[in-house]
């Protein structure tokens, strides 16, 4: 009986699935599919012997690994050309043209995501790996199979391989920030990269929490049909989520037409995209049309260019960082570019200001950098009407007062009083910050809290919060628990290596990279505060602005009473070596990173090679030792090749690990 049950519920559950994930019509309620999810879930723990790896109930997530194989791929998984404007689309066209006059295009979304390859045997999934280098990829089974609308079983006994993307909602991405926010992590930039990121857990269950979804759109051999878009309309037969809004057209001025509907309503829908992928539809004309060393010839990526709108500037006004430094901002009339509102944009100094001629009044140009960054890109000249306002500068500082200065070496102006409100909050959450001294529990808002009632206006005073528990008791939103995890960050953050408390204390100048390179040269926060201009401007990466920057730091007094307090408070002073020790390939040299990495993050690889003992550098030169690249890495690569500098494929680089 309970047998029979378990094969009918699985049935039920896959066939609700399907049509709520992949049809998008849902036949019963959400409360309904739970309560029969929940049903199967405690037989199936009853009877352990019947075991199914294609149950619904697989994709919750249960695995937890120490890594990722590596995994061949039985046909490259090659990437795409890009075009950017409609005159490259007619060019690339025309060559196809030339072969097959008669030539249909299928037009696609560019989802902007994270590539896949599926495989199935038997009718059963059977393993999901990434891109990696085209070559080789990554397993990540595991985490693919929590996606709720990929099947796990299809009609096929035949090996199947299919490919698409695996991308982030927009509101599953919006969910995941705001689950971030509250635990005080650094939120996810877009979509994509929360993809990858999710993909990359080596817990299954994180991967599942995270709203996944998928797209199918390639099957690198495909005997069921002869052309593309049968070949996706066969895989949407078989149970997988096939994008209905892919148009076949006859010539190329009716895909430039399908691009230009898409382009006005790209930020309605529930995904993001980038452009749009255009393929020969014929699998014969594919194939006589062939391939380049990286790309398909029949294929094609037409990308977006920047979204651009016009509003007004209402206002210009400063806002004052933690070294002092004065931003200019603009605020306009709000505008929605890129799929959501804005009203704000930074204008970065003086200088940027009176080189784009923008007044208060003035009507402008704004777009978001990368989709991303709310950027003014011009002013309308033309549209004065002599009621603009050109900006001037403040002389003193709009939070305390003070006088601003603008270093010669600098286009930035900075309030140089110490005692700036702006400074002091903005200052102390930096030091407290993931990357400096990570002290969990003491961001912004409660730095500001805490500055109000006069419990902490200097960097030693995080150290003396533990006196202060009464007062952080009575501060809204903060309760018992709140204060000892706090006091247990603090505590723990004496222990840090030298380079955070060098970055967190923000000298001018001095990032991460450059607290890193000034705290293993010089071993002890002493030898480092001693050290003259001639012997920091002989560091490697270290140059004279940045050299002076350190030197005038370390020669006021009120710095270095600051730096010991915080010695006599218990805070370590030495660089603390957690290197890789003996010789490797990277050891002492000079490295890039370019393209999109999909093994690792950009931190995490460039964390990796600091440890190695390497030099993450920003461009390429004669003295780069390594180039290591990931998809669609462009001119850095190819100065890389034109210099003769030695490049590394990303899964190279992990084999060499």
């Amino acid at each position: 009986m309970s047998e029979n049950r378990i094969k009918e519920l699985r049935e039920l559950l896959t066939r609700y699935s399907y049509e709520y994930h992949v049809l998008d019509k849902p036949t019963i309620p959400d409360s309904e599919y739970d309560q029969l999810f929940r049903e199967l879930e405690d037989l199936e723990a009853l009877h352990p012997e019947l075991d199914d790896p294609s149950s619904p109930t697989k994709k919750v997530g249960y695995t937890v690994l120490d890594s990722f194989a590596k995994v061949t791929h039985e046909r490259p998984m090659m990437s795409l050309g890009d075009v950017f404007s409609y005159d490259e689309l007619r060019d690339w066209a025309k060559k196809i043209e030339d072969v097959y006059p008669d030539v249909q295009y299928c037009v696609e979304y560019k989802i902007d995501g994270l590539a896949m390859s599926l495989i199935y045997e038997d009718g059963l999934f059977k393993q999901a790996v990434t891109r990696g280098d085209g070559v080789t990829g990554e397993d990540v089974t595991n985490n693919v199979r929590t996606i709720k609308s990929i099947p796990l079983k299809i009609p096929y006994k035949q090996r199947y391989d299919i490919r698409g993307e695996v991308y982030m909602p927009k509101k599953a991405f919006e969910k995941a920030n705001e689950a971030r926010r509250k635990e005080g992590a650094e939120e996810f930039a877009n979509p994509r990269n929360a993809a990858a990121g999710s993909i990359r857990q080596l817990d299954s269950r994180i991967a599942a929490s995270r709203g996944l979804d998928g797209f199918w759109y390639h099957i690198p051999e495909d005997v069921n049909a002869d052309n593309h878009y049968d070949s996706l309309m066969y895989a949407k037969h078989l149970g997988f989520k096939v994008n209905d809004t892919m148009r076949l057209c006859d010539n190329i001025e009716d895909v430039i037409n399908r691009i230009e509907e898409t382009a006005k309503i790209r930020h309605d829908l529930p995904y993001e995209i980038d452009g749009m992928v255009i393929k020969v539809n014929d699998y014969a004309k594919q194939k006589v049309l062939g391939f380049t060393s990286r790309i398909p010839k029949w294929a094609i990526a037409y990308k977006f260019p920047a979204e651009e709108v016009r509003t007004v500037v209402e206002d210009i006004f400063i806002t004052v960082g933690r070294t002092g430094k004065c931003t200019p901002n603009a605020k306009f009339s709000p505008v929605k570019v890129a799929g959501t509102t804005i009203g704000f944009a930074i204008l970065h100094n003086e200088d940027n200001i009176r080189d784009k001629d923008i007044r208060v009044g003035d009507t402008i140009i704004v777009r978001k950098a990368g989709d991303i960054i709310p950027e003014v890109v011009r002013s309308i000249k033309e549209n004065r009407d002599g009621s603009q306002v050109p900006y001037i500068f403040p002389n003193t500082c709009p939070v305390c007062g003070g006088k601003l200065y603008r270093f010669e070496d600098e286009a930035a102006h900075y309030c140089i009083n110490t005692d700036c409100k702006a400074r002091l909050v903005f200052g102390i959450a930096h030091f407290a910050s993931r990357k400096a001294m990570n002290i969990d529990g003491l961001g912004e808002k409660k730095v500001e809290a805490f500055y109000s009632e006069g419990i902490l206006e200097s960097f030693e005073d995080i150290y003396k919060l533990h006196n202060k528990r009464d007062i952080i008791l009575n501060i809204d939103k903060f309760g018992q628990k709140s204060y000892v995890n706090l006091v247990e960050a603090i505590e723990n953050s004496k222990a840090n290596s030298l380079e955070r408390l060098l970055f967190g204390l923000g000298i001018r100048q001095v990032g991460e990279k450059a607290a890193k390179l000034l705290a293993s040269h010089f071993k002890t926060m002493d030898a480092l505060m001693d050290a003259t201009l001639e012997e920091l401007s002989d560091i490697k990466d270290i140059g004279p602005i940045t050299a002076r920057g350190i030197v005038d730091f370390f020669k006021d007094e009120n710095n270095r009473r600051i730096i010991n307090e915080l010695k006599i408070l218990g805070l370590n002073m030495d660089y603390i070596d957690n290197s890789i020790g003996g010789d490797n390939p990277f050891k002492g040299k000079t490295v890039v990173l370019t393209g999109s990495l999909s093994i690792y993050t950009r931190k995490e690889a460039s964390d990796i090679l600091e440890n190695l003992g390497a030099h993450c550098a920003g461009s390429v030169s004669k003295k780069t030792d390594y180039v290591i690249y990931g998809e669609n890495a462009g001119s850095k690569l190819a100065k890389a090749n034109e210099l003769g500098v030695k490049t590394i494929s990303e899964e190279e680089f992990r084999n060499m690990l």
